[in-house]
């Protein structure tokens, strides 16, 4: 049984804003559920609600998860895990918060290391011309960035521009990935990858809106850069469809669309059984999901992860934040994380507390 959850809803201000094809993020609407068993285990659990990413919304979430809390606090463990599978297809987001969390209550050395490891992430690159993308190249690289992200779908010819810029700086000292982030047409993106140059191009991820199969297809068609899905993919069944029209080389997979480590470890595995590249992790996650992505990593990615959000915000919601060095997440041995309770007081909209 569960002895009592608290949820926080808090708005998390970033450093700079996050630019993606559908709008510039400057703040992350992230809920926090706290998760108390009764043996006095703590859990934890993050649901950061970027609508586009997600069809949920924050308003939405927020009054989801305080319901679901209010009947989980009630009911033994079986039931518990029932009533939220119920609701994670439609609401995986908000589902995951609050599975997580429960996981974590349950057994919480599932979710530590037992030495220190690093696990390689990407670094960001948003500037346009070469005098804002040189300097930023060269700070990645100082931080021992291997992998950068390019984000495109604005408009094709800047964009197509703003890649030559990058590969002419970069001159194969990292990989390159380009987002799309669903911001093109089909016309669009072909033509796009019709004059994309390959050299230090890693993949070109999802440049047309989640639900296009048809433009996937057609696109990796016409493209000389393997492609790869993200906002497509939510479940199982989206990876079988994706391998069934062979639309995509590289499937990015995060923890918040499949509700535990558990149910993402078997999401990579499938994409590993159809000879596709897994590829993990959210940029708009705060620390408590980069951490929960970067356990799974350690074990079962190969290339660089994406699970960056958390160094994003102007200040972690950690009292012991996750550290960074040399372009990876350092996970310690048997480190848990710590909220920092005052802070989340400072950035929190509002709460819910259950015993």
């Amino acid at each position: 049984m569960i002895k009592s959850i608290s949820l926080h809803r808090l708005r998390l201000p970033l450093t700079t804003p996050y630019k993606l094809a559908f709008g510039d993020v400057r703040h992350f609407d992230t809920i926090v559920s706290v998760i108390e068993g009764e043996n006095g285990s703590i859990g934890l659990g993050e649901a950061t609600i970027l609508t586009g990413y997600t069809d949920e919304t924050i308003d939405d979430s927020w009054s989801l998860i305080g319901h679901l809390a209010g009947q989980l606090i009630k009911k033994p463990s079986d039931e518990v895990s029932q009533l939220l599978i119920y609701h994670l297809k439609k609401s995986p987001f908000t589902v995951t918060s609050l599975l997580t969390a429960i996981d974590m209550a349950r057994d919480p050395k599932l979710f530590l290391v037992d030495k220190n490891v690093a696990i390689p992430i990407l670094g960001i690159l948003n500037g346009h011309s070469k005098n804002e993308l040189a300097p930023e190249v060269d700070s990645l690289l100082e931080k021992g960035f291997k992998t950068f992200k390019v984000k495109v779908g604005f408009d094709v010819h800047t964009d197509i521009e703003k890649v030559k810029n990058v590969q002419e700086i970069v001159r194969g000292r990292a990989l390159i990935r380009i987002d799309g982030n669903q911001g093109y047409k089909q016309n669009e993106a072909i033509e796009f990858v019709s004059q994309l140059s390959p050299e230090g191009i890693e993949l070109f991820e999802q440049p047309c809106v989640a639900g296009d199969w048809e433009a996937a297809l057609n696109v990796s068609k016409h493209s000389l850069v393997p492609m790869m899905l993200d906002e497509s993919i939510y479940d199982v069944t989206d990876i079988d469809k994706a391998a069934n029209i062979h639309c995509a080389k590289y499937i990015k997979v995060k923890l918040m669309k499949f509700g535990s480590s558990v149910n993402l470890i078997k999401a990579i595995q499938r994409i590993k059984e159809y000879d596709m590249i897994p590829v993990l992790g959210n940029g708009v996650a705060a620390d408590i999901g980069c951490w929960m992505e970067a356990l799974v990593a350690n074990n079962h990615i190969k290339n660089a992860g994406e699970m960056n959000g958390f160094l994003k915000p102007t200040k972690s919601i950690l009292e012991n934040p996750l550290k960074f060095s040399n372009g990876t997440i350092q996970l310690e041995k048997n480190y848990i994380p710590v909220l920092d309770r005052d802070y989340l007081k400072s950035i929190e909209i509002s709460k819910y507390k259950f015993h």
